[in-house]
């Protein structure tokens, strides 16, 4: 196999006929999936997985996971990585996949940096589409609202992107759309109130070609007449695909604009069985969220079968899940939109899914104790440990590792948790209720990144083996 090889130079392969010749990229650690998308887009391809915010390091979300709408179908993020390329805790740089270092390899996707840093990756590409019908409609059933999402996500033939969001209280919801989506029936999209409702919105794509929006009308139509949704709620536009992917940074550039974005973000990223969650929404959403004027709270199903499970990613054991994130910013030092509130509510999440036995999972989880870390993992703890003292194939190291010395590359704690990646600290640096989201901006020497997290690295390491 054809190693991932050094450099910082992005590469795509645009593939063969066949099976056997698949396109791919070979991206450093340190790219933002923006430019990976970028780069791809010239040669009519892009990755067929993403989160739903692309100015992130691909190291940071391949990471953890690597989550949106379209996991579905394609699974997340690691479950479309052909290769790596990871700087371990000894300062060798090794190459790994599923049939060379496959312990390294899975150990390392979502294994929250304690494998290493990935300084490479190649990612599996897929034609892109040229344009999105991008829809949006309410319900105020959550049994409706839930059934019509599995059904979607369970369908042979079905949308290419589907997600949910929960709405509490919220004033003038339809307007505010307005501004970027056009109502299938502005009569009645003007008369409709979500003043004190609880509502739940179901946002979903279809990728089409400019040429044949007319296949694309009929399919929606098709999808659509299957739904309960309030009938008046029904918005859509018609995007790029590239506008689409990139949709929250429009919000960021606005947030930016208001002094709203360097803010801290206590964020709360639940996986939930499916067999819980109406157990689950009608304690949260029904007594302890008033309403979510702080920030978007996301609820949609994803297929267990689509997520490779050796790699070290934690989540439920149903074949369907929801992905519940509350995703919350606290801009005022006090009061209902402090980080002190912000993370009361969040606890009171956790504890209510810990006495009810809901039998969640927690995304991005930051856990201040071993014992926490343990249970997180479960049955599969073991094997997180046992991949950690694995020395890779030494014919798959470089010559370049031995230029780099542990001390440039990882913080080592000690013999029983293993190594600290930087990415991982940098992704997670929300979590830990920081004001600037340095995460998103890709390190130029490993000598900037430590100097950069200074006592982030000792806070994170120190929470992992108190």
């Amino acid at each position: 196999m054809e190693s991932l090889g050094g450099g910082a130079r992005m590469r795509v392969h645009a593939g063969g006929a066949g099976a056997d010749a698949p396109a791919y990229v070979d991206a450093p650690g340190g790219a933002l999936w923006i430019n990976v998308l970028h780069e791809t887009l010239k040669h009519g391809l892009a990755p067929k997985s993403w989160t739903d915010y692309l100015h992130l390091t691909v190291g940071g979300t391949l990471s953890n996971a690597g989550v949106s709408g379209q996991a579905f179908r394609q699974g997340p993020q690691v479950s479309n990585v052909n290769q790596l390329e990871i700087v371990t805790g000894r300062g060798d740089v090794v190459t790994c996949s599923p049939e060379e270092n496959s312990d390294l390899f899975y150990g390392a996707l979502g294994g929250l940096g304690q494998f290493g840093i990935i300084t490479r990756a190649r990612i599996a590409l897929e034609p892109a589409p040229k344009m999105v019908r991008w829809i949006r409609v309410l319900y105020s059933d959550f049994a409706s609202f839930t059934e019509d999402q599995e059904a979607l996500i369970s369908a042979e033939r079905t949308f290419d992107y589907i997600e949910g969001f929960v709405i509490i209280n919220r004033t003038g919801i339809l307007n505010n759309w307005r501004t970027s989506f056009k109502p299938q029936d502005p009569v009645q999209a003007s008369h409709f109130q979500s003043d004190g409702k609880v509502l739940y919105c179901l946002e979903m794509t279809k990728n089409f070609d400019p040429d044949e929006a007319d296949i694309m009308e009929q399919e929606v139509g098709v999808l659509l007449s299957r739904l309960r949704y309030i009938q008046s709620t029904l918005f859509h536009t018609d995007v790029t695909y590239l506008e689409f992917l990139d949709r929250v940074h429009s919000s960021e550039l606005k947030l930016r604009a208001q002094g709203l974005w360097e803010v801290p973000h206590p964020w709360l990223n639940l996986l939930i069985p499916r067999s819980t969650i109406h157990r689950f929404a009608t304690e949260v959403f029904g007594n302890i969220l008033k309403d979510s004027n702080n920030g978007p709270i996301l609820l949609y199903p994803v297929n267990r079968s689509k997520w490779d499970n050796r790699t070290s990613v934690v989540i439920p054991e149903e074949e369907i899940f929801y992905l519940v994130g509350f995703l919350s910013s606290a801009p005022s030092a006090s009061g209902h939109g402090s980080v002190e509130h912000a993370v009361s509510l969040n606890d009171k999440i956790v504890d209510f899914c810990d006495k009810a036995g809901v039998g969640m999972k927690q995304y991005l989880a930051p856990y201040t104790t071993q014992q926490q870390w343990k249970a997180h993992f479960g049955a599969r703890w073991e094997t997180f440990e046992r991949r950690k003292h694995i020395q890779p194939d030494k014919n798959w190291i470089t010559s370049e590792g031995n230029e780099k010395t542990r001390a440039d590359l990882v913080h080592n704690t000690d013999k029983e948790t293993g190594m600290i990646d930087v990415q991982m600290l940098c992704y997670t640096k929300t979590c830990l209720n920081l004001p600037v989201p340095f995460w998103t901006e890709p390190a130029q020497s490993c000598e900037e990144i430590m100097a950069s997290l200074g006592t982030i690295v000792e806070a994170w390491a120190q929470s992992i083996t108190d």
